[in-house]
């Protein structure tokens, strides 16, 4: 299975995350694109950066009715994006719809994954809030399996809960963990993180690194940083 570190761009316009991107020279990071810039920039930001030569995991989150997500993952297969996800609560239709619907004539589509539960969701949040019953992790375990029965690649879940997945669902089910600080970063507004070192430990595939790289003085420098202790190597 392939790892990666993946940068979450999350900026609020082109100029900006081009700007940003421009910092790296030669060297070409697998980038996430959000909401927000999606919203902003639209799908222009997107043929930009895959016209720059980086790979794309486009980050919407899709969550509607099936016939409507199928729809727009109908749209989202043209841009070449490398992967894309949804939301696992939409259910099994639904994500079997985006697969259909993502799938382009000739066979091919990018990698599809299933959010679990975001990484902002504490136990608590889950309980009171949503009317989850359980622990986190049994949740995780349960959207995640769902979804690969449902056909999809892999989830999106904290690095927590990525050993659990790997257990429920085999170890070429695709992981990719969010909520990834350094040692000595602050944890933000994520309440379950984790270092890139002890993600590689307990079997995460691609990790998301945001503001750790996207806020330092040398960007270039932390995502190093970063993939030498996720990957154990500085070879970009």
């Amino acid at each position: 299975m392939a790892k990666d570190v993946i940068i979450a761009c999350d900026f609020p316009s082109m100029e900006a995350t081009l700007e940003f991107l421009d910092r790296f020279g030669d060297t070409k990071p697998y980038v996430k694109i959000g909401m927000e810039l999606f919203y902003a920039a639209g799908p222009e930001i997107v043929k930009e950066i895959k016209k720059r030569g980086h790979k794309i995991f486009l980050d919407l989150k899709l969550c509607d009715i099936p016939n409507t997500v199928k729809s727009a993952m109908s749209v989202l297969s043209q841009l070449d994006v490398d992967m894309t996800n949804l939301h696992a609560f939409g259910g099994h239709k639904m994500m079997e719809a985006a697969i259909e619907g993502l799938t382009r004539p000739d066979g091919t589509r990018p990698l599809l994954i299933a959010v679990t539960m975001l990484t902002s969701t504490s136990k608590e949040l889950m309980n009171e809030d949503l009317l989850i019953p359980g622990e986190v992790d049994a949740v995780v375990a349960s959207y995640a399996k769902n979804a690969q029965m449902s056909g999809l690649d892999g989830v999106v879940c904290s690095p927590r809960e990525a050993a659990i997945v790997k257990i429920a669902c085999g170890d070429k089910f695709v992981t990719v963990t969010p909520g990834i600080r350094f040692a000595d970063s602050a944890a933000d507004d994520q309440v379950r993180v984790m270092t890139p070192a002890k993600a590689r430990e307990i079997g995460s595939d691609y990790i998301v690194v945001g503001r750790p790289i996207t806020k330092a003085e040398d960007p270039l420098a932390a995502y190093e940083r970063c993939c030498r202790e996720f990957l154990g190597t500085a070879e970009l």
